[in-house]
């Protein structure tokens, strides 16, 4: 096992917080002390059963604690995600049906042991406590926090003071996620930054309930391809981690040199050292871009689908955009007359006219290698390349 400096930096990688780190060092000392492992907790309420890289930042940082040596509990919250948890959310989020609840979770469970080694994970549902409490026991453990506590919290001062409506069972929420760790024991309890308030109160609990209070770790929220923005599928701007590969890799080749040191902290296994190493090696011009970026995106696809899917995605790309190559698998269509408008969207390049004309007039749209922005136009040669966006190639053929 690691001294505790080691374990350490291992820990504070890519970390927002940690409360606190002397706290977190006593409790790894002791750890080493008596060859016992930290019980590391993260809670994830399966709300939708499609994870994107951004999700993956707290399980990768779960992979760490156990690369370390520590027990980690993957906690599924099939009781709070019947609940619906309102963190960071202006309104009451929808709660889930039971059925909903379970379906996810095993979607879930397929697509983080993709990371994590199942046989060092201990996998827990919170139902398992939760379904056992008495109304008194509800009662007992509402007792625990005051309104004015609860009111501290960003989400919900706002809606209070905006008069927008708060339940009281949604105050239940982070009464019942600070509740398993007393419930899970746990030494450590990891979470978003958006999640920080429920951490706090998974410690005042402990100490209620005679335990020694758990550190609490936040993560910081990945920002999605712009750059800008959190990662979220209703911003498109994600990396499903159920996505093709070549389509995986063509969505990392998209992110700025800038973003592409975040996504390696806080998404890559290469150590701290090999990353100030590659830099370095960008800033002297010994490292191109393109290929740290390359590399990035071979490790990701590689993870979640095998290291030859990583290689053929690396092939395909360069292929298609170093080599000014053209995929294998190119759609054909037949013009027939119809304007390259209305030949984007017979082949679903675009959602709609306006996006079409969009992606033309900032020279998305290309007719062998030829950006062009009237889609009006009809082709009447035999056969034409067209490329619309960055990854979208058809054949026109005219007969």
């Amino acid at each position: 096992m690691l001294s505790v400096e080691e374990q350490m930096q291992h820990i504070r990688r890519g970390s927002e917080e940690i409360i606190s780190e002397e706290e977190l060092a006593g409790k790894i000392k002791k750890s080493i002390e008596t060859n016992t492992p930290l019980r590391i907790k993260a809670g994830f309420d399966p709300t939708a059963p499609d994870l994107h890289l951004g999700h993956t930042v707290l399980i990768q940082k779960l992979k760490h604690f156990q690369e370390l040596g520590h027990q980690v509990v993957f906690l599924i919250g099939d009781f709070t995600g019947m609940i619906g948890d309102p963190s960071g959310k202006s309104e009451t989020r929808k709660a889930l049906t039971k059925e909903e609840v379970l379906v996810n979770a095993e979607t879930y469970k397929e697509q983080v042991f993709k990371i994590l080694d199942p046989e060092k994970t201990e996998v827990a549902f919170n139902s398992h406590w939760m379904e056992k409490m008495t109304s008194s026991d509800m009662i007992k453990l509402a007792s625990s926090y005051t309104v004015a506590r609860m009111l501290e919290r960003d989400d919900f001062s706002k809606r209070y003071n905006e008069n927008r409506p708060i339940s009281i069972h949604e105050f239940m929420y982070p009464l019942v996620q600070g509740y398993d760790s007393v419930a899970l024991r746990s030494d450590v309890e990891l979470g978003g930054t958006d999640q920080k308030f429920n951490l706090l109160v998974g410690r005042d609990l402990q100490r209620q309930d005679g335990q020694a209070a758990q550190c609490a770790l936040t993560m910081p929220i990945l920002e999605g391809l712009d750059g800008v923005q959190k990662m979220s599928k209703s911003l498109g701007n994600y990396v499903g981690i159920n996505e093709s590969p070549a389509d995986m890799f063509g969505k990392l080749m998209s992110i700025s040199d800038e973003l592409m040191f975040r996504y390696y902290l806080l998404l890559s296994d290469r150590s701290l050292g090999e990353l100030e190493g590659m830099k370095k090696g960008v800033e002297d011009g010994s490292l191109h871009p393109m290929e740290a970026k390359k590399q990035l995106a071979v490790e990701i696809v590689s993870r979640f689908w095998g290291d030859k899917a990583g290689k053929e995605a690396r092939d395909g790309f360069e292929n298609v955009f170093s080599k000014k190559g053209l995929p294998d698998d190119m759609q054909e269509i037949k013009a027939e007359g119809r304007t390259l408008l209305e030949l984007i969207r017979a082949l679903n390049f675009a959602p709609s006219n306006g996006e079409a004309r969009r992606t033309a007039k900032q020279g998305g749209v290309s007719l062998d290698g030829e950006k062009v922005e009237d889609l009006e136009q009809t082709i009447d040669k035999g056969e034409t390349i067209l490329k619309v966006g960055k990854r979208k190639f058809a054949k026109i053929i005219v007969d």
